[in-house]
This record gives structure tokens, sequence and C-alpha cells, in this order.
């Protein structure tokens, strides 16, 4: 029931998307320029919160509008309801709902769902990874100067060592393609099905990669923080790869190694 839960929830959020895609409605503003949210991230959030709170009431909930619904529970849903907002909002049709479920601390569940690419990513736990019902896999890159790459810049720029833009700039001086999508979600979804073989951010919040992270996990791909140390989605630092290219990719974000 959780799973199915898990995916009538993401479903319910993408309808609202749906609904509201290239229409007029409220948007307004956070922090950062262009950090933006629109009727149609509370109404997809409702939307979810509503699918769960029905079937699980005692369960903990986080959500990127809403904040912390608390419970004492050993579940937290943590949810994105848009995963790409400013590309929603100009109509770009790369975004997504994204939800992941933990236990204990552990993430078990998550689902990414793009209706308008008519793409549902779901990964279980120790049962693998799929699209649209479809198994899905890692690439087998062994280089990351041979790699495609997937990055984000965050809305209030970081000034630190080997920030954003310096990464970039290693990396695609060297003729390394890196791409910016504007969807965390979905660039980790696209690393576990193989069309990138890797993916750094500098910057996200826990409903960014809940369920992405353990999409490339389960695809057979590994997700660290910038130190290659266990990845937890309440830091900002992110690497994930298929594997193959993570060590080396950590290198170069550091500044250690030259293509």
């Amino acid at each position: 029931m959780l799973k199915q839960t898990l995916i009538e929830a993401t479903r319910a959020g993408a309808e609202q998307l749906v609904h509201f895609y290239d229409k007029e409605y409220t948007v307004s503003n956070k922090e950062g320029v262009n950090n933006l949210v629109t009727a149609a991230d509370h109404a997809s959030e409702a939307a979810i919160i509503s699918v769960i709170q029905k079937n699980f009431p005692d369960h903990f909930i986080l959500s990127e509008e809403t904040g912390e619904l608390k419970q004492d529970s050993q579940y937290k849903w943590i949810i994105d309801p848009i995963d790409g907002t400013i590309n929603f909002s100009k109509g770009i049709p790369i975004c997504c709902v994204s939800i992941g479920i933990e236990k204990n601390g552990e993430m078990i569940l998550g689902a990414v769902y793009s209706p308008f690419l008519n793409e549902f990513f779901l990964a279980e736990r120790g049962k693998g990874a799929t699209l649209n019902d479809k198994r899905i896999n890692v690439s087998n890159q062994t280089e990351v100067l041979r790699s495609c790459l997937v990055t984000g810049f965050p809305y209030t720029y970081l000034d630190m060592p080997n920030g954003p833009l310096e990464v970039f700039e290693h990396l695609i001086r060297k003729g390394v393609p890196v791409r910016r999508l504007g969807s965390a979600a979905l660039d980790l979804c696209w690393v576990a099905a193989g069309r990138f073989d890797g993916f750094y951010e500098h910057k996200l919040q826990a409903w960014d990669s809940a369920a992405g992270f353990l999409m490339v996990e389960e695809a057979g791909g590994k997700v660290t923080d910038f130190e290659n140390n266990h990845y937890s989605p309440y830091q900002p630092h992110l690497v994930a790869t298929n594997g193959k290219i993570h060590e080396e990719l950590v290198e170069v974000i550091h500044n250690r190694k030259q293509l």
C-alpha cells in the first residue's frame, strides 16, 4: 500500500502541473532573484499531501513549500511539488514531481514523474529502478573526459573554492559536455537511465534529491557528498555517477586532477 500511495500521490501532483501548464497563474519570489513559487506548486503540493494523509495520516511530511508537518513516525515523505519551477513557468517541459519516502532515516522508495515527457521513474530499496515499468541501469563510461555530465547552479551564488563556475570551467575547457537542465530530480533520474554519466551540484535541498539519489543507487550507480562520503539529502553537496567515473569526478571537482 505504501508504494501504491506513492504512485497515486505523484500522479495527483502531476495532474496539477498539467492543469496549470501554459496558463496564467500567480507567481511569487523566494530567496534569490529567480527562485519562484507558483500557484501550481501550491496546488500540486496540496494534492500530494491530501493523498498521503488520506492513507497515512500519522506519517511525517517534509515539503518544499509547506515545510514540516511533524508526526512521531518512522516514515517521512519528502516532497518537491514541482522540481524545475522556472522551466515550468516558462513553458519548458523539463520539470517534474519528486517524492521520496524514508523509513527510520533510510530512503526506501522514490518516484519522479515528468508528465510532459511521459516519464515515470520509480525506485524501491533493494528492488531496482524503473522508467515506465522498464528496468533502467547506469552507463558504462569509464572516463570523465569522455562523459556527458549535468549540473545545476544555485540561485544565490556560493563564493567558495572550486565553486559552481570554477568546476564548470575546468570541465568545459577540456571539451567535456556539461548540461544544465534546471531540474535536479530529472538530472538524477537521467543518470540512473544511463543518459548522463554523472551529475554534481553544490547546493541542493532534501526535496531536490530524495527520490533521485535512490534512483541512481538502485540503477547501479553511486551517490556521495563532495568528500566521497555516504550521501545524506540533508547536506548540500552531491555527486552522482555510474560509479565508474566517480572517484575521478570527485578529484576534478576539488581541482586535484587535471583532465
